[in-house]
Order: structure tokens, then C-alpha cells, then sequence
């Protein structure tokens, strides 16, 4: 395959037609009608070309869950969305709260060579949020972790978070915190609210999530030390976290795709497929993250990819798994509800799905412009073209899509990761 493309054709983020030219696996050159002998063409036309996705928030299932999962069909999921860095979450079995399990799926990562895959360690052993794991190992493993979370479980020991936020400041570490109150969500089955009332299941309310948020903000602010928020879903936690970055608290956050777009009102169908935590939440909830996302409250979009074998949604509501698969879906989600509509420019959606997501996560080699000497790590995007979600035509392993039958605007025409085409949409 050549290590030399030029990317005919597109317009950048600021609106700009330019070519790009890429030589072994950075980018040489910026401009109109670029020429570069023995290159080969990728068309762009009708297309936006932009820095390349990063996702926060993976959930990868290996070691232990490959069945739902691997480090590999996970890269060809996230390549085919657009995406050049993943950050994997630690709830694998065995969890990755070890510097030899991170270190692994790190290697499983690089062996895949399809995205950067960033192992995320566990808070605690076991993520029973009672022990700190051993963090210092895994920041100083070759994974060079700096993102820790349990997500999957809340650090509800208040404690326990406090020394966590603690630890990580040594490396300039951020805790991701799963934002639930254990205690208030026993057996919770969805959005607590006029359709659980109506339905019959246990809700799961906004305070447990807000308690949490409000909780670590102050623990946060009281170590001085970096604090992030997994996947936001509340009106009210969206007004917390906007009360502490007038403060300068050092908080950021996450929205998914999922919960810009759909609501708890696709719980009437029982479809387990809907099953997800945190929840789908009302409507109103929904456009307040919409407009949290505009103003930069919310920093960025974070997948939550979370992949389930068949017979894990296949099922009653009540047994099933949460969690949906999103790394394929959500850049057409982003420019459907943000850009489309005119709450973001596409300069505002590279910030939230590329180089913030980066900033957080420490990515030293992600998140750049266009430029030349960066990273050759790109994503095309044709903006007005429309797909069928297919669930049966996803990359993934599993095959929970939420968005199944749905008609979405933007298609990911290529995705170029460190100067190699990792995907190229078929037809085109």
C-alpha cells in the first residue's frame, strides 16, 4: 500500500477547499491542486476533512469478554466511524487495574494498528471502590496511563475518590468518574419519571447523578486536581458542572451521541436494546445537552461504545445488559443534531470530538490541526449524504445498535490513521 495520499478535493474545518498530501504517515502538505509523485488519490469531493476522531470513553470487552468484543474488531468499529484514538475502559475480566493488564491491551492495541488504543486503569481493585488500585504502575507501565476510572460503578466512597484525585495529580492524572449513587439506583431499570410511572419500572433519578457530580466537584476543588465527568445526561448536572467552571474548578466533561438524540419515551417499546446507564432521560434533557455541548459546558463527545453479545439484550428488559454501541453511528449523530442545525461549526465539533478529547487524555501525538508536520491522523466526512443504520452491517462484534432502521445524515467516506487508510466507504 503507498505511504504517500493526497486528500483531493474537500474543505477543512474553517471552510477552506484545500488538498492535503500525506508522505510516510505525516502530513507534507496543505494547499490547492497539490501534486505528489506516486501518491494515490483520495477523493474528498462534497466532503469536510478534519483532524481525526478521539473517544474517551471505549468499551473494548478484552481481555475476557471477547465474545461482545476484541482490541481488533473494536479498531475496525471505531476506523469505519471515523476515529484514530480510543481510550478503553477498565472493566474487562480480569479488570485492568494492573500494569500487566493494561500493558496487554495496549500491545493488543498496537498489534491491531488501526487506531492509537489508550488503556484507561481502574480506580479501584477489582473496581469494588473500596482499595485504590495501583495506579502509580499503571501511569508508569509502557500503556502510560492517565486517565482512571471504574466507569461501569461509581467511586462512591467519598474517601476513597478524594484519594484517588489526590494520587493522580503526580502525573497530571485525571479521574473519570461514573456519576451514580449507588443507593438511590437499586434495581433501577430506567429514567425515573412520568414514563417509568406509567411503565412499571424502577426509575433511576437525575439527583443520583447530580449528588455525585456535586460531590466531586467540591472534592475536586478542595485537592486541586483534574476531575472529568462520564457521559452527563441531566438538565440539572449540566447547571453544576456550568457553576464550577465559572469557578475554575479544573472539571470537564461528556455527552454521548446517544443521549443528543434519543429519549426515555423509546422505553414504551420494552426493547432492551433502549437499556442503557445512565439512562435515556426526557426530552428536555436532551436539548439542554444539546446546548450545554454549544457553549462548551459539556467539553466533548464520548462514545460509551458498549457492545453486548446477543444473548445480553436478547431478552427481558429487566435481565438485559445496558449499554449500546456508538463508535460507528456517532459522527453523523453529532452532525445531525450540532452542526445541521446550526449549534456548532465544524471548528466547534473538531474541538469536542478530536483535540479536547485529546487535551484530557493527554494525547500528545492526537488532536492537531491540519497542518504540516502533524500526524497524518485524518477523517472524511461527507455532511449532506444519508445512510440506514444496519446492525447487521456493523464492524463491531455485537449487534446493539439503538439506531437500527434510523436514517442518518453524514457519512464517514475514509479514515486515515497515522498516514495508512484504515477505511475507505464502499462504492465510493
Amino acid at each position: 500500500m503507498s505511504s504517500k495520499f493526497i486528500v483531493r478535493g474537500g474543505k477543512l474545518a474553517n471552510g477552506e477547499s484545500a488538498d492535503v498530501a500525506i508522505v510516510d504517515g505525516f502530513i507534507s502538505a496543505v494547499g490547492a491542486n497539490l501534486t505528489l509523485e506516486g501518491s494515490e488519490e483520495i477523493s474528498a469531493a462534497n466532503s469536510v476533512v478534519i483532524p481525526g476522531l478521539v473517544d474517551l470513553h471505549t468499551h473494548l470487552r478484552e481481555p475476557g469478554k471477547e465474545d461482545a468484543e476484541t482490541v481488533l474488531s473494536g479498531s475496525r468499529a471505531a476506523a469505519r466511524g471515523g476515529y484514530v484514538a480510543v481510550s478503553a475502559m477498565a472493566n474487562t475480566s480480569p479488570v485492568a487495574d494492573t500494569a500487566g493488564v493494561v500493558e496487554q491491551v495496549y500491545r493488543l492495541g498496537l498489534e491491531a494498528g488501526l487506531v492509537d488504543v489508550f488503556p484507561i486503569g481502574a480506580v479501584t481493585k477489582g473496581l469494588a471502590g473500596l482499595e485504590l488500585a495501583d495506579i502509580g504502575a499503571m501511569a508508569d507501565s509502557s500503556a502510560r496511563v492517565r486517565v482512571f476510572s471504574d466507569d461501569g460503578n461509581c467511586v462512591f466512597d467519598p474517601l476513597v475518590m478524594r484519594r484517588a484525585l489526590e494520587y493522580v495529580k503526580k502525573f497530571n492524572g485525571v479521574i473519570a468518574q461514573h456519576a451514580q449513587e449507588p443507593r438511590l439506583t437499586v434495581d433501577a431499570q430506567m429514567n425515573e419519571g412520568f414514563v417509568s410511572s406509567q411503565l412499571g419500572l424502577k426509575g433511576w433519578p437525575a439527583i443520583a447523578e447530580e449528588a455525585i457530580i456535586a460531590r466531586d466537584i467540591l472534592l475536586a476543588d478542595h485537592v486541586q486536581s483534574r476531575l472529568h465527568i462520564c457521559h452527563v445526561t441531566t438538565a440539572g448536572g449540566v447547571e453544576i458542572i456550568r457553576w464550577a467552571k465559572s469557578r475554575g474548578i479544573q472539571v470537564t466533561a461528556e455527552v454521548t451521541p446517544h443521549h443528543l438524540i434519543l429519549t426515555d419515551e423509546l422505553a414504551r417499546s420494552y426493547d432492551p436494546v433502549f437499556k442503557v446507564n445512565p439512562p435515556l432521560r426526557s426530552e428536555s434533557d436532551v436539548m439542554a445537552l444539546r446546548e450545554a455541548l454549544a457553549d462548551g459546558t459539556i467539553d466533548i463527545v464520548a462514545t460509551d461504545h458498549a457492545p453486548h453479545a446477543a444473548e445480553s439484550k436478547e431478552c427481558e428488559w429487566q435481565e438485559a445488559a445496558f449499554g449500546m454501541l456508538g463508535l460507528e453511528t456517532s459522527l453523523a449523530i453529532v452532525n445531525q443534531t450540532m452542526v445541521q442545525t446550526g449549534l456548532l461549526s465544524w471548528e466547534g465539533l473538531v474541538e469536542r470530538m478530536s483535540s479536547k478529547p485529546a487535551q484530557i487524555g493527554l494525547y500528545e501525538n492526537h488532536g492537531r490541526g491540519i497542518e504540516v508536520g502533524a500526524p497524518a491522523h485524518l477523517t472524511v466526512i461527507n455532511p449532506t449524504a444519508t445512510h440506514r443504520v444496519d446492525r447487521d452491517r456493523v464492524s463491531s462484534r455485537s449487534r446493539n445498535t439503538p439506531f437500527h432502521g434510523m436514517e442518518l445524515q453524514g457519512v464517514v467516506t475514509a479514515t486515515i490513521f497515522a498516514g495508512k487508510l484504515t477505511y475507505k466507504a464502499e462504492n465510493l
